[in-house]
């Protein structure tokens, strides 16, 4: 039987993913600043993009949530199928503590009819 193996996210892809999340974002806030509108478009659209970044980080967290319930799930399955397995006899031959004790041996030769 084959295990899964579990996937590492790398240091890499870790900073990868952070550093473009905070340039979208500052690119996002750069370009509300400088956008010609009045205060209070400008106040609506910063309102938006807290709403947009708080929900993301929600999403994420769900995702992330439904994905170590599914890989629970998947190793208690595991887990219970090798139990089953390990316990599983296919020529149903009984434990040795299970079987009756062997009969007394005999220490008396037997006796002989033959008459001399």
């Amino acid at each position: 039987m084959t295990t899964p193996t579990a996937a590492k996210t790398t240091t890499a892809f870790y900073a990868q993913a952070a550093i473009s999340f905070g340039l979208a974002l500052l690119g996002l806030l750069i370009g509300e600043l400088y956008l010609p509108v009045t205060g209070w478009v400008r106040a609506f659209l910063a309102l938006a993009t807290l709403f947009l970044v708080t929900s993301t980080f929600s999403l994420a967290k769900c995702v992330r949530d439904a994905q170590e319930t599914g890989n629970v799930v998947s190793r208690l399955d595991q887990v219970r199928l090798e139990r089953l397995l390990a316990e599983f006899d296919p020529y149903h031959v009984a434990p040795m503590h299970a079987m009756p004790p062997a009969p007394p041996a005999h220490t008396v030769p037997p006796v002989s009819n033959h008459q001399g």
